[in-house]
């Protein structure tokens, strides 16, 4: 009875304006209009004011930097709640407090409590109402902290009417230029809409038009900007197939770095090292950029010590994010969706599966940069599987084999997305790699799909 009526709630919830599942909108104030979301908190009692927040927009890596920042509060001791858009494999995953998903009797509560004031604001969107739920569970579980991340932008974004702790801007790329901005610049000044006149602010290295942008909006609101790379140093360390390490020290630190550099180690001082399960060298940025986030919210009263921030960096679960799903024959699945990503993802397969033969499927909703995704992944693919993830915004197949046959390769079409992976594993070479990616759907739908084989293999075999 429970799961019939929590499919009723979503379907109730689904049933307002989708623009997730749009090909085409203006990302506008007559669109997108916070008014409306004021209204909708205004009517709710204001629930987002009952506990602090921090705020993470961000083209990439801002839903690896919530989980961080999230898990490091979390093993400070603090109760923290965590938003993210959109889900790999369950609504109640974009909905966390320490860890734990809402759970599906208490959406059906809240959508019950929300359906009043939803019918008297016009136009409310399905985001806008999930970011309203989010802020009234947070505040019934009574979180210390929530951890907000951007849907879209941030300017326009739903999550925009809470005033947080600190802002931070993760790394920004050419992504949704159609709402944006067809320049770095336009992007830039979108993200940074989330900036609060005094509120701190962190940003991870950016290219120069971004950076420019991002320290003028910071300076126009007096908010103080702690720049990674710049205010926030950091290097990689080891690395295997679980996890690696960084080193995150201040710029005042530097000479100290430097003594410890000429000294090979031997000095008495030596720069923090964190363990992280998150593979990738963007994934080091990721980590500094969360890092430097936790010390402003030290500075700002919060207790985290040193054990914590080791805790809460190992323990970070963030998973479709170049995850290893297995060894042998090697999977990995990556939620990478623009061309930025793309090629960030093939740095990290010469990092670390140099040289072997990579069978990839590929799948990527209609709006994005198909072809430039392509353009860095070709290089490391020797054989291509085209599918569709069960989503309103995925790209045909057909038009993915077009693009894909422009840059020479053999392409099969192999659907569903399950189908497909068994097509991938069944015809890998030896010591090959198999690599799913093109957008979070195709890597949700994987890791189900990953999830429902491991459980037809009976223990024994497993063992064996």
């Amino acid at each position: 009875m429970t799961e019939q009526r929590y499919q009723e709630a979503l379907d109730y919830l689904y049933s307002h304006i989708d623009y997730s599942v749009e090909r085409s909108y203006r990302y506008s104030p007559e669109v997108l209009d916070l008014e409306r979301v004021h209204a909708l908190v205004r009517a709710l009692g204001e629930p987002q004011r009952n506990y602090d927040s921090v705020h993470i927009a961000g083209t990439k890596g801002k839903g690896s930097v919530s989980a961080m920042v999230a898990s490091i509060m979390q093993a400070a001791g603090y109760k923290i709640g965590l938003y993210t858009s959109p889900h790999l494999q369950r609504f109640t995953e974009r909905i966390r407090v320490d860890g734990q998903e809402i759970s599906q009797a208490e959406v059906i509560e809240l959508i019950e409590i929300l359906k009043p004031h939803i019918e008297t604001i016009q136009q409310l969107t399905v985001y806008e109402i999930i970011t309203a739920l989010a802020f009234i569970y947070f505040a019934r579980k009574e979180v210390d902290i929530a951890v907000f991340e951007v849907g879209l932008g941030g300017r326009l974004d739903a999550t925009n009417v809470i005033t947080p702790m600190v802002s931070v801007i993760t790394s920004l790329s050419y992504d949704h230029m159609h709402l944006l901005g067809g320049s770095l610049s336009d992007i830039a000044r979108e993200k940074a809409g989330i900036i609060k006149h005094g509120v701190p602010v962190v940003s991870a290295p950016q290219q120069h038009e971004a950076e420019l942008v991002v320290e003028d909006v910071a300076r126009s609101l007096e908010a103080p900007l702690s720049l990674v790379g710049r205010d926030w140093l950091y290097s990689p360390g080891t690395r295997d197939l679980h996890g690696q390490t960084l080193h995150v020290w201040s710029s005042a630190e530097q000479p100290l770095m430097d003594a410890y550099v000429e000294s090979s180690g031997g000095e008495e001082w030596a720069p923090p090292r964190y363990w992280i399960p998150l593979l990738g060298h963007h994934q080091i940025v990721n980590g500094a950029v969360a890092y430097a986030t936790i010390q402003i919210l030290k500075g700002q009263g919060l207790k985290m010590n040193e054990d914590a921030i080791q805790v809460g960096f190992r323990e970070t679960d963030w998973p479709g994010r170049f995850q290893i799903l297995a060894t042998d024959p090697v999977l990995v699945v990556d939620a990478a969706h623009n061309r930025d990503s793309a090629l960030k993802l093939r740095i990290a397969l010469d990092d670390y599966f140099p040289g072997r033969p990579v069978t990839m499927i590929f799948g990527a909703s209609a709006d994005k940069d198909i072809p430039g995704m392509l353009i860095e992944l070709v290089p490391r693919i020797s054989r291509l599987i085209v599918t569709q993830a069960d989503h309103p915004r995925a790209s045909d197949p057909e038009d993915l084999a077009r693009i894909a046959h422009s840059h020479g390769l053999k392409v099969e079409i192999v659907l569903p997305v399950e189908a497909a992976l068994d097509r991938a594993l069944e015809k890998m070479w030896n010591e090959g790699v198999v690599l799913a990616t093109g957008s979070l759907f195709i890597a949700g739908e994987i890791l189900s799909a990953w999830e429902k084989r491991e459980r037809s293999i009976p223990l024994d075999a497993k063992k064996a």
